[in-house]
């Protein structure tokens, strides 16, 4: 490779989106023995796009989507997945999953762990996790970002037992959404569609049994810059398009970057791409205009996080043998 820039991730839109189509088609009646899809709309491009596929794959009328919104979510993402739906003319229901998270749970938990470490913390508060290290070859470290309502910021390092609580109370999110998606699956006969793109499901970027739980995963080989590709191609409307990516899960605006990945999505596709086809640190370091030494951290992070999320990607792991089912090692089927 003489040059290292972003048209590495050239994707060939129309035959890729028929690809998916028809292995949809072909999973959908051969493997899974369901009648249609159901995918939950986030109004971000990852849903979006997967919506879109499933559309392509099996025609509207055997799509069913769902948006959830519980009280930290921007309003604008529902308005997003509602325009969607009627842009893509499927089947949506919108179901707050605010009560449910409030009676098990969910927010008083979340807000003990935060007054532990930020004591005038109220209910009038807005507050989000931040990571930083990993791209300076640090270990990662959370801190607990809130503004108060007089506008006032404020920062504190969130000690192990808090971080961790903190991240329990807010998987309840995502479980909760994943269990009303099984509810109508099983309702329908239809298939979860499960929305990772590659750069999540390689480096663990899901809740186990939550939003990494589906039927099928259209995008996980894709890289993110390819779905925001893949959704100009199919015609999906400029407002999405154009929505970038959060995760729309504390009540403060998060970039996924500033709360989980080392760089911005294109820059991290790019050093993904580049790490898994074994090119050197230097080369990265020069593409992305950084210094190769945090072109080498940016790979270590990236290393760290496949390890330390493997169990993310495990299927339960069996003490027996069950051979007339499969294997007993918990390897991801």
């Amino acid at each position: 490779m003489n040059r290292l820039d972003a048209n590495v991730l050239e994707l060939d839109c129309e035959h890729e989106a028929d690809r998916i189509a028809q292995r949809l088609r072909e999973i959908l009646a051969g493997t899974l023995h369901r009648r249609g899809l159901v995918v939950a709309i986030s109004g971000g491009i990852d849903s979006s796009v997967s919506a879109a596929l499933a559309v392509r794959a099996v025609g509207a009328a055997r799509v069913f989507c769902l948006i959830l919104p519980e009280r930290d979510s921007d309003p604008d993402s529902a308005a997003r997945a509602g325009l969607l739906a009627d842009h893509l003319g499927v089947r949506a229901e919108t179901f707050d999953i605010a009560p449910t998270l409030q009676a098990i749970g969910c927010y008083a938990a979340r807000d003990a762990a935060v007054l532990r470490v930020l004591p005038e913390y109220g209910d009038d508060w807005k507050m989000k996790l931040a990571i930083a290290g990993g791209a300076q070859g640090r270990v990662n470290r959370f801190r607990l970002v809130a503004r108060a309502p007089d506008g006032s910021m404020h920062e504190r390092e969130l000690g192990l037992d808090e971080y961790l609580t903190v991240v329990a109370a807010t998987n309840f999110k995502q479980r909760v959404r994943k269990t009303i998606e099984y509810f109508h699956a099983d309702r329908l006969n239809y298939a979860v569609v499960g929305t990772p793109n590659r750069l999540e499901y390689d480096q663990g970027f899901f809740v186990k049994n939550g939003d990494g739980s589906a039927d099928v995963k259209p995008i996980a080989h894709l890289y993110k810059t390819q779905v925001y590709a893949l959704a100009r191609h199919l015609g999906l409307p400029e407002r999405l398009c154009r929505a970038q990516p959060t995760t729309d899960t504390y009540s403060l605006d998060q970039g996924q970057d500033e709360f989980y990945f080392a760089l911005p999505y294109h820059a991290m596709d790019l050093a993904l791409w580049a790490l898994n086809h074994g090119i050197d640190a230097d080369q990265l370091g020069a593409a992305l205009d950084i210094a190769p030494s945090q072109a080498r951290a940016v790979y270590a992070d990236i290393a760290a996080k496949r390890r330390t999320t493997r169990y993310q990607h495990r299927a339960p792991v069996l003490l027996g043998e069950v051979a007339e089912i499969g294997t007993s090692d918990g390897a991801t089927t």
